[in-house]
């Protein structure tokens, strides 16, 4: 038997309720400076249940070149990659509206 989804009440096969969450989600990408004046990016806004921030910072950082973490539902990225974040959240199915770029 199928699996129900409690937010739509379809199978789980045809739910979209991440998808549409995905629309509706504010991210904010900005820069920081941290200790010894070294830049990092900060990526706000994602929801850790909806979305798996683990593998997505692993493939930043592999396709940034870059260290980096997730920790309490944010991202850093050791450097600035702002731009390239941005390029990267609208391919994963953001709305590149609901992304703000300080």
């Amino acid at each position: 038997m199928a699996v129900i989804c409690k937010k739509c009440g379809l199978p789980d096969d045809l739910c979209a309720c991440g998808e549409l969450d995905k629309e509706d989600t504010r991210i904010v990408v900005r820069l920081e400076t941290r200790r010894f004046s070294k830049t990092t990016t900060m990526i706000e806004g994602l929801d850790p249940k909806i979305n798996d921030i683990h593998t997505m910072v692993k493939e930043l950082k592999s396709r940034l070149a870059c260290g980096g973490t997730a920790k309490d539902g944010f991202i850093l990225l050791q450097g600035d990659h702002r731009d390239i974040v941005k390029n990267y959240l609208v391919i994963k199915g953001f709305n590149e509206s609901s992304i703000e770029v300080m």
